[in-house]
């Protein structure tokens, strides 16, 4: 298993402070999450760009709810 040392500002880790005793977590989980969430983002981009790539090409077709 990694460790990582992170430096924080003093508004930093008030945030980080708040946030985690807000959400019931400790602050590695809560980096945990937020670094998790964040590449989730970036995948669901990576899915949505690629969609619109085949929509600008005019290889999408979309199925009605009563075709279904």
């Amino acid at each position: 298993m990694g460790v990582i040392s992170v430096r924080l500002n003093k508004e930093e880790e008030k945030i980080l402070k708040v946030l985690s005793e807000n959400l019931g977590v400790d602050k590695s989980t809560l980096i945990k999450k937020s670094i998790f969430e964040l590449y989730e983002n970036l995948v669901d981009m990576e899915i949505i760009e690629k969609f619109e790539e085949k929509e600008r090409k005019g290889k999408v077709s979309f199925i009605t709810a009563e075709d279904i």
